[in-house]
């Protein structure tokens, strides 16, 4: 079997008590169907010897009906068992298939659910999406009608090559004659199938993401009003699709009649050797028609083999896709931590030493010291660029720092499980996300049992209630996707609720406040230092005004700490963080003025 198709191996093997009896109603459904041409062979050889022996008259008499009733009810017996094993058949295959697809599909998101953060950088969502539909599909039609129809078209020649052989050794000899070429021709179509399909299904996925990033770019795009370059931008993706889809439509328009053109040569050659047969009298007339209702009941399953093979093939390029994400390795892992057992709680005392960090390949933090105390509070300042992100984002292994330069509470932080260590961190990004829900479930998300009282408490440490509460539907109120119907600075204080509902024993606030005025921030820092007290709290900010209470503040320069102290004794120093100060104290001065 192919490469790509080795991982569906544990899923056909969870599956193997129901495939097996698939197996046998395919056996089944095959070996009756086989014998309706034996009981027209049967009928018409009767028939042949009673006129010839009694001429038509001897179809009138009880003897030759009641035959003839009993060849009639073989036929129903037949066509019907037929029909009841293939119902079965096709039940259990096709049924097998949308479970696999179910339990593949669960596999897969539980997967992309554990790849690190660098993989969706790298990866576009559209393309993810495409594999999980697109391809996903094409996997289960090979796993369904593929496996389905490939085991009935071998069965059923198989047994009708038995029956024919035995009815004419030289007839069955020229009706396989073209079976070689079809098999040259079948690889020769499969290979350029798969060629094909795997072309069209990436450009599947670039029709994909640009349709998502336009849909999730859509106020940019108005806003630049870029609709009609966008849409003949869109127009040429899928006219490239179109163009890559009409080849593999003229291969399929051509596998197919050249695959009924072979067979309907061996029909010609058995119509006119096996009539010279019956002729001669060395092959009855029964024989005969039974033999090319056996060349006629072939012929779906030759042309059946053709639409197998497209979908073989396409299923094939798919699980390769599908593979490629399977594949991929979460680059941040919890190998370390397996071992440890803890018992005891998290306090956030955090350690960095020497510290150094690099973007492949490209350094971002360097020489990076930094002692934070359990309880205290860190602010981070610094120009964009600096590496203030990156730093934060070390703590909840978003990114791995390197092995021993990163401690919690004295231990390496890879000691511990990843769920353990974020579950103790509230976390709020530089780009906000809130997901298309209520504000209520926003805001408990992570959270498993916050009840309404928690979540209103959330809002208020966080200044959003009074406006959550102004909306006509409160707490109830959809947000719609990525939040879009709330203004960036509610957005933000949703996520800062979020993140101070898990009462976490670490706070980051990675640039939080950006979008609120300086009054909001105040009233937020007011309510935020009540939440902040016995717990470890890191946030960046540009401004001085959030960062000047904090017990210590650091200045990143370059990927370096260039000051570090208090807010008093930064001022001291006369340096970047002055600089800073006397700036914005001069714009406040200036817009009030104004």
């Amino acid at each position: 079997m192919h490469k790509n198709l080795r991982p569906l191996y544990p899923y056909l093997w969870k599956y193997k008590g129901t495939l097996l009896f698939g197996a046998v109603c395919v056996v089944f459904t095959n070996g009756i169907w086989v014998l309706f041409p034996q009981v027209i062979r049967r009928a018409t050889d009767f028939l042949d010897r009673i006129t010839s022996h009694q001429g038509l008259n001897g179809l009138m008499t009880g003897e030759a009906r009641h035959q003839l009733l009993i060849y009639c009810l073989l036929l129903l017996a037949v066509a019907f068992s037929k029909g009841i094993f293939q119902f079965l058949t096709r039940w259990l295959v096709i049924g097998i298939s949308r479970e696999i697809e179910y339990d593949l599909r669960n596999d897969l998101f539980r997967h992309l659910e554990s790849l690190s953060y660098s993989f969706y950088q790298k990866t576009r969502t559209g393309d993810i999406m495409a594999r999980m539909t697109n391809d996903l599909n094409a996997v289960r039609m090979l796993l369904g009608p593929a496996i389905m129809y490939s085991a009935n078209t071998i069965v059923f020649t198989a047994a009708a090559l038995f029956f024919m052989w035995r009815t004419s050794h030289k007839l069955t000899l020229y009706a396989v004659v073209p079976l070689p070429l079809a098999s040259i021709t079948i690889q020769y179509f499969g290979r350029k199938i798969h060629e094909r399909f795997e072309r069209i299904q990436a450009q599947f996925s670039d029709i994909s993401a640009r349709a998502q990033e336009n849909f999730s770019g859509a106020r940019v795009i108005r806003a630049y009003v870029q609709e009609d370059p966008e849409i003949a931008l869109f127009e040429k993706s899928n006219q490239e699709y179109v163009a890559r889809s009409l080849p593999l439509a003229r291969l399929m328009g051509m596998l197919w009649p050249s695959l009924e053109a072979m067979l309907g040569v061996a029909v010609v050659m058995v119509l006119w050797l096996g009539g010279r047969e019956v002729l001669l009298h060395r092959m009855t007339v029964g024989q005969f028609i039974a033999f090319n209702t056996y060349m006629i009941q072939l012929t779906w399953p030759i042309i059946a083999l053709g639409w197998v093979i497209n979908i073989f093939q396409r299923g094939t390029a798919s699980m390769g896709r599908i593979n490629e994400i399977l594949s991929a390795k979460p680059e941040i892992s919890d190998a370390e931590a397996m071992a440890q057992s803890f018992t005891a709680p998290i306090n956030g005392d955090i350690e960095i030493r020497n510290l150094n960090f690099s973007y492949n390949g490209v350094p971002v933090l360097r020489d990076i010291n930094l002692s934070i105390s359990a309880g205290s509070s860190l602010a981070i300042v610094g120009p964009t660029g600096s590496g203030k992100t990156t730093l934060v984002s070390l703590i909840p292994r978003i990114y791995d720092a390197p092995s021993g330069s990163l401690l919690l509470d004295g231990r390496s932080i890879r000691e511990y499980p990843l769920a353990l260590l974020r579950r103790n961190i509230g976390f709020v990004p530089q780009e906000t996300f809130l997901f298309s829900d209520t504000v209520k479930n926003n805001i408990a998300f992570g959270t498993e049992t916050a009840d309404d009282h928690e979540v209103r408490a959330a809002a208020e440490a966080a200044n959003i209630a009074a406006d959550i509460e102004s909306f006509p539907e409160q707490y109830e109120t959809i947000v719609g996707e990525r939040g879009i119907t709330l203004s960036g600075g509610q957005k933000q204080r949703s996520a800062i609720a979020r993140a101070i509902i898990r009462n976490p024993r670490i706070l980051i606030l990675d640039d939080a406040l950006s979008s609120v005025d300086t009054y909001t921030e105040e009233k937020i820092l007011n309510h935020l230092r009540q939440v902040m007290h016995g717990r470890t709290t890191i946030f960046i900010s540009h401004r001085v005004s959030t960062v000047r209470n904090a017990d210590r503040i650091a200045v990143l320069h370059q990927g370096r700490i260039v000051e570090l102290g208090t807010h008093d004794e930064l001022l001291e120093r006369n340096g970047y963080y002055t600089d800073l100060y006397n700036k914005q104290l001069l714009e406040e001065e200036l817009a009030s003025a104004s």
